[in-house]
């Protein structure tokens, strides 16, 4: 028989359901009553997390609550999109064991319990999966959604190991585990994989679910969201490989803005400006690609910046590789341009002003390297 609110209230709960919702009035009636029927014999709590829904979800919250331990937590401002109202709603949880899954009913309640099961079995991280032996999709996915599916999941092998489904949003762990997070850098929709690698998860247990379709509500899978799982993709990078991943996108931005530095540079030339300045004008093409760059380091790891004055400290560093540019160009040109071929002489000129902005960076802690797992000594003082 299950407990009256009441009695429901004055018990710890055992399991913590964490749900975000924005505008799921329609599907939360449906959600509820089948997970109090997979938790029963539990003490249990559901947390809905609520980013301002405009459908009378917080009405519909308030109508369950009369019957199951339901608590609404409404975000406003809501940050970072559903990574951020789940950690919150973790952060407002009491129960020992967290549950996360999604409003839409694409995850069965039913497995809940086989979740529970594989916690108590000894995984410190229970996932349901579409992709093992026992899972399935629904049919009517579309070949570009499958293919998107695909790629995201290759996308986190790096950091996410051996685990088939890091993309399906329906998992379990412990308070215990969820507490050894490291540094926790929500963005976007993908919570699972944030918190496999920042709480350290070494025996990650798959269970088998059928993920279906939504069938009220809408879809939140926007182009917007796959944007911002790539980068949330590049945090997890810096945080798994702290040296290999920084040296990666600094090269990565090197070869690019070397390209397009070259294009204007051959396009000044025949313009008829000759070195050194239009080895400059393709320096400064240069340095507008790594503005690019710079604009999603500022913009995903602002909290984590060990500078107060990011932009400035850019400027400080593009204007000396400019000067410096602009020096080797013009000794280059006075002292061998004649046996020296054009290209040969911006690309050294390239050259020393990407050794002035490696070393300008490190020096102000402003170089493209993202999060670490620890700050490293000079780093603190």
């Amino acid at each position: 028989m299950r407990r009256s609110l009441v009695e429901a209230r004055h018990i710890s709960p055992e399991v913590s359901v964490i749900v975000p919702a924005w505008n799921e009035a329609e599907n939360l009636p449906l959600l509820v009553p089948r997970v109090a029927e997979a938790l029963a014999g539990r003490a249990w709590e559901m947390l809905i997390v609520d980013d301002g829904s405009a459908d009378g979800t917080p009405e519909v919250c308030r109508r369950l609550a009369e019957t199951y331990p339901v608590r609404l937590m409404v975000r406003n401002p809501p940050l970072h999109g559903l990574s951020g109202a789940v950690l919150e709603g973790i952060a407002e949880s009491t129960g020992s064991t967290l549950v996360v899954m999604d409003a839409d009913l694409q995850h069965p309640p039913e497995r809940i319990t086989a979740l529970l099961d594989a916690l108590d079995t000894g995984a410190d991280f229970a996932l349901g999966s579409r992709y093992v032996p026992g899972g399935s999709t629904d049919g009517k996915w579309t070949v570009g959604r499958k293919i998107n599916s695909w790629a995201a999941t290759v996308l986190a092998r790096p950091f996410a190991g051996p685990v088939r489904d890091p993309m399906s949003g329906f998992f379990a762990l412990r308070r215990t585990t969820f507490d050894r997070a490291q540094r926790l850098t929500p963005l976007g929709y993908k919570i699972a994989l944030e918190l496999m690698c920042k709480c350290q998860a070494q025996n990650v247990k798959e269970v088998p679910i059928h993920f279906g379709l939504r069938t009220r509500g809408e879809s939140k899978l926007t182009l917007k969201q796959q944007f911002r799982y790539l980068e949330h993709l590049s945090r997890l990078y810096d945080f798994t490989f702290p040296r290999a991943s920084p040296i990666t996108k600094f090269l990565i931005a090197t070869v690019l803005s070397f390209a397009f530095g070259t294009c204007i540079f051959l396009s000044f030339n025949l313009l008829g400006i000759l070195p050194p300045g239009s080895i400059v004008a393709g320096y400064v093409a240069a340095i507008a690609v790594t503005v690019v760059f710079h604009v999603r380091y500022v913009r995903t790891q602002r909290p984590f910046l060990l500078t107060k004055h990011p932009w400035r400290d850019f400027l400080l560093v593009s204007l000396s590789e400019c000067i410096l540019v602009a020096g080797v160009a013009d000794w280059l040109t006075l002292h061998i341009l004649a046996s020296t071929p054009l290209m040969q002489l911006f690309t050294i000129s390239f050259a020393a002003g990407i050794v002035t902005r490696y070393v300008l960076r490190k020096e102000l802690m402003q170089d493209i390297r993202g999060l670490r797992k620890e700050l490293r000594v000079e780093e603190l003082s």
